[in-house]
């Protein structure tokens, strides 16, 4: 199954990380891609929340917001994609993300929309076209 696995953290850490810090927890990070392997389908870093812009549409018209769409004390930093056996696997890998350990992983499954039992409510595939 897959699972994307969405890091929050305070993004401070990385920010006001030293050199010596900021190099550890990056290769916290290229240890777990080395040990996670081929069930990373991919995943990137994001830019601080200070190059975010928020999009909505209202009435027709488009409205834009700087900064992400809501103040916290974690950010979305990054995120990996993951194919594994079951939701177990992928906590057991979410756990090992290191901002676990100072912020959290949320664990979400992928919809797949091929697959018929993974249709979402009131969607089918002639309402996609």
């Amino acid at each position: 199954m897959k699972y994307l696995l969405t890091i929050y953290a305070d993004e401070s850490t990385w920010v006001d990380a030293s050199p010596e810090d900021g190099a550890k927890l990056m290769a916290a990070y290229e240890a777990f891609g080395r040990e996670a392997g081929a069930a990373v389908l991919g995943g990137e870093a994001l830019q601080p929340t200070a190059t975010a812009t928020t999009v909505r549409v209202r009435d027709g018209e488009r409205l834009l917001t700087d900064g992400p769409f809501a103040e916290t004390r974690e950010q979305l930093g990054g995120y990996y994609g993951i194919d594994v056996a079951d939701l177990d696997a992928a906590l057991g890998w979410a756990a090992k993300i290191p901002d676990a350990a100072n912020g959290c992983v949320e664990v979400r499954p992928i919809m797949e929309f091929d697959a018929p039992s993974a249709e979402a409510p009131g969607h089918d595939a002639a309402a996609r076209g």
